[in-house]
């Protein structure tokens, strides 16, 4: 009787899952398998928000498994290791898990896949996590795209909808032992720092929840109501996916066929799949330059004057307690859940990178340790597109006003004043610049903005030309590329 072991990494579900589905079909016996080494995801090992999630998506699967018959057996150290001790206690043959994608990993799967088989062990890999693989998309010239909209225009013609696999409705497993309770991976705070996690609902069963009130709630206003931080207008499946507990495909089979029939809501449903393709996007530059993760894609920034600031003044922008009213309703909202709203995350990040100036990857820690859908592809590209040192990156000049973008995206300060409600007293527009009316101000507690928006951006301008004049070795070198052209 063939035996098989399942790695589960981040494709914590059953259903649309290409390793499960193939182990189940080739072997009579199937072990699902955890191994929990986050060393060899250094230097990004999963942040405190992660684990927290890790802990009750693992939890979940674990009950979806035991539903049908099996569970999920946990161990604790260096991968590879475990796989061989496991495939030796049970009987397995094979061994099948989802690709990732991230640099450490890729090197490290690598690695065990040609251990395993030289083992005399089957080791197989397959797609799970992604719409494309990052080799699957290329220029006319067979480079990677660094721009999103040629990617995105070559990506979405070639996008074949296909149904997602089902679940199994039962898994046999080898009976061994040695396994591990989740509880003692230790991934849960020790300090109830986590009371306002309880909106999420991690697992399987949570992300078709999320994706179904999604498609039944705000993807009929979508293209309108995606950048109103106050609405409920996006999709919130990002940690879901992060942690494959819902597939792409699965959302995009879905989108298909809940915008079938109606113009309107196909339009909306191609500004969420254009979305979807941004986290491709993001994945597909990680993976063609892994140097990304710690470096400036555009090394042109490597000469860039960036400032150091106490950790006082950092900790005010950590806090929310900048004196910028957006900026500090975003990061008490991320502080408080876990998450942030996509229009707010830029916001926090131009006010971080360009107003004070800041290094992106001290922002890019923050998220880290600090997001539930902590990514390191979306939070690499995101951070870098923002602070204009990545691939498609904003032009550096287009420094976002935190006061204008609040009155244009949260006109009524509902969103400010549900996460500042020091500022509650005042009334609309007002309150993105509550500086304005100083003796309200000092009465509501909350602080002065902690740099002037206007000449801090000055500042910024000008320490971008600095990094451009002639001098720096990047663009001495692109000048006398253009004049040999």
């Amino acid at each position: 009787m063939s035996r098989a072991i399942v790695w589960f990494r981040r494709d914590l579900r059953l259903a649309d899952n290409p390793a499960l589905a193939a182990a189940l079909n080739a072997h009579a016996t199937v072990l699902p398998v955890y191994v929990h080494a986050p060393d060899e995801e250094a230097p990004w090992q999963p942040g405190a928000a992660s684990r927290w999630w890790l802990h009750h998506s693992l939890t979940s699967l674990d009950a979806d498994l035991r539903a049908r018959g099996a569970a999920l057996h946990v161990r604790r150290g260096e991968t590879l290791a475990a796989l061989r001790a496991l495939a030796a206690e049970s009987g397995a043959s094979a061994v099948y898990w989802n690709r990732l994608y991230e640099p450490a990993l890729v090197a490290r799967d690598s690695r065990i896949k040609e251990a395993l088989r030289a083992d005399g062990i089957d080791a197989q890999s397959f797609n799970a996590a992604l719409l494309f693989e990052p080799w699957d998309i290329a220029t006319g010239q067979q480079t990677p795209y660094k721009v999103f909209t040629p990617f995105w225009r070559a990506a979405r013609a070639r996008l074949d909808v296909r149904q997602p696999l089902r679940a199994p409705r039962a898994i046999e497993p080898p009976r061994i032992g040695g396994g591990l309770a989740i509880g003692a991976l230790q991934l849960l705070p020790t300090i109830a720092w986590d009371t306002g996690f309880d909106t999420w609902k991690p697992g399987e069963a949570g992300a078709r929840k999320a994706l179904d009130r999604f498609l039944e709630g705000a993807l009929g206003d979508y293209a309108d109501r995606r950048d109103i931080p106050s609405d409920r207008g996006t999709s919130r499946l990002s940690p879901h996916l992060h942690f494959g507990e819902i597939s792409p495909m699965q959302a995009v089979a879905s989108l298909e066929a809940a915008s079938h029939g109606s113009a309107k809501l196909r339009a909306d449903a191609e500004a969420y799949l254009r979305e979807l393709g941004w986290r491709e996007f993001s994945h597909h530059l990680l993976f063609h330059f892994p140097q990304s993760a710690e470096r400036n894609l555009d090394p042109t920034f490597d000469a860039f004057p960036w400032t150091r600031i106490g950790a006082a003044r950092l900790a005010r922008w950590k806090r929310g307690r900048t004196g910028i009213p957006i900026v500090d309703a975003g990061m008490r909202e991320l502080w408080t859940t876990g998450w942030m709203h996509n229009r707010v995350r830029m916001l926090v990040a131009s006010f971080l990178t360009k107003n004070l100036r800041q290094h992106w990857l001290t922002g890019a820690r923050w998220f880290w340790d600090t997001l539930v859908d902590a990514d390191l592809a979306n939070n690499t590209q995101g951070w870098q597109w923002t602070a204009g040192s990545g691939a498609d990156a904003a032009p550096y000049f287009r420094i976002f006003n935190p006061v204008t973008q609040g009155q244009r995206f949260d006109p009524d300060g509902n969103y400010v004043r549900r996460w500042v409600p020091e500022l509650a007293g005042f009334e609309g527009k007002a309150i993105h610049a509550p500086w304005t009316d100083p003796g309200r101000l000092r009465a509501s507690g909350y602080p002065t903005p902690m740099v002037a928006l206007d000449a801090s951006r000055e500042a910024a301008l000008a320490a971008y030309r600095s990094c451009k004049a002639p001098g720096n070795p990047h663009v001495d070198s692109r000048r006398t590329q253009k004049q040999r052209r």
